[in-house]
């Protein structure tokens, strides 16, 4: 593995405002659910209100997603991305003013969540496909780095400083707050020029193009696929019975979240040691380290001892970040630019699709075998089942691509 520059990107103007305009975006999403939560409380003491407005976001997001990943290849991935942030911040400032003045209904925050959902699902695979855009294509390991400790930075500092915000002012200039972020994201893309696809043909035809890369790159199928069903373990496992089974031992509130400290502990440690070393055979690596993510589920089904779950919390964390370099490299260098946005929508909805699955399945399973029972078996599925992809040459083999061109080029496949 051989060394790099973590630092190289920086000097590239484009990235620069890219870079600026994802960090005070990461700001606003890691404060967004704390502030977001609080709110639909004053409004509601419903038990299912903030599962509404949560949905109301989600559900539109999956259906349009990969719509929004046509969108972003036709009409440019700056231009989609700026206006996703212009109008996310602007239904987020609607909200905070109807929280504010007292005047708020459930009905509101969920149509807002809704407007929402549909802008991010071209937003997300607008921001998966903008990268290899404004780098030059051998500086592609060290720009994600650099956006992902900005991210561990963020996820440590972010829900803290939203719950002090709503303690102190109130929810709704919370989200305020988050609005703005919103909006100066917005604001800080407008330097990033970048054309986009000259249509060839129908949005169907657009769709179909996706589809068919898809279906025939088999290292792409394979993983989504894989990640549809560890996201429905992770959801449904580690962060919905995990907190259950914190409550229900000697780790209470403290000990769950010293479990996702050290979690974060852990991403941000392999984000330090992959902003110095290349990162081969990314997808190899990366289901390795995926692999080693699903460790704490299968942990806490067999002990809520601090002194195993805290080491299987880090190594988690490490292996998560792992695999999500691995993860953007492999579609960033080996995905033709043209299609960039739109194979990234099919890679979001794999992601999505199956979490609320997990997130209502393990509850009644949790009932009806015991919750250490079925924490057991989904940690021990969720490492085999990433394990198992690694059986594919395609997965295992794929290597990374040298690139001397400045950003635009991609290899043709």
């Amino acid at each position: 593995m051989a060394p790099i520059s973590a630092t190289a990107p920086l000097r590239q103007p484009l990235f620069r405002w890219f870079f600026a305009s994802r960090s005070i975006n990461l700001v606003g999403n890691f404060m967004a659910p704390v502030a977001l939560a609080f709110a639909v409380m004053e409004v509601s003491d419903a038990p299912i209100a903030i599962g509404a407005v949560l949905a109301a976001r989600t559900i539109p997001m999956i259906v349009f997603m990969l719509i929004g990943g046509v969108l972003a290849d036709r009409m440019g991935r700056a231009r989609i991305l700026f206006a996703s942030n212009l109008v996310s911040g602007l239904s987020q400032a609607a909200v905070a003013v109807l929280v504010i003045t007292g005047v708020a209904e459930l009905w509101h925050l969920i149509a807002l969540s809704a407007l929402n959902g549909i802008v991010s699902a071209a937003g997300l695979p607008a921001q998966q496909g903008i990268i290899p855009l404004v780098v030059p294509r051998n500086m592609l390991q060290e720009a994600n780095v650099l956006l992902s400790l900005t991210r561990a930075v963020v996820a440590v500092a972010g829900p803290g400083t939203a719950g002090l915000l709503v303690l102190s002012v109130g929810a709704g200039w919370a989200l305020a707050i988050d609005a703005a972020t919103w909006l100066i994201a917005a604001l800080l893309l407008l330097p990033v020029k970048l054309s986009g696809t000259a249509a060839k043909a129908s949005i169907v035809g657009d769709l179909r193009l996706g589809w068919d890369y898809f279906r025939t790159t088999s290292w792409l199928w394979l993983c989504v696929g894989a990640a549809t069903m560890l996201n429905a373990l992770y959801e449904g496992g580690l962060l919905t019975l995990g907190p259950q089974r914190a409550e229900g031992s000697s780790l209470g509130a403290g000990g769950w979240g010293l479990i996702l400290t050290f979690q974060g502990i852990g991403v941000l440690a392999a984000t330090l040691v992959l902003m110095k070393v290349r990162l081969e055979r990314p997808l190899f690596y990366g289901m390795i380290g995926m692999a080693v993510f699903g460790l704490p589920i299968a942990a806490l089904g067999f002990s809520t001892d601090l002194a195993v779950l805290l080491p299987a919390a880090a190594l988690s964390g490490a292996g998560i970040q792992v695999f999500s370099l691995g993860w953007q490299l492999s579609m960033q260098e080996n995905v033709p630019a043209e299609l960039l946005s739109r194979a990234s929508s099919y890679d979001q909805l794999g992601t999505y699709i199956a979490i609320p699955i997990g997130q209502l399945a393990m509850g009644p399973l949790a009932a009806a075998y015991g919750i250490e029972n079925v924490l057991a078996i989904a940690g021990i599925a969720f490492v085999a089942i990433a394990l198992a992809t690694l059986l594919s040459p395609a997965v295992r083999r794929l290597s990374r691509a040298n690139f001397t061109a400045e950003p635009g080029g991609a290899p043709a496949h």
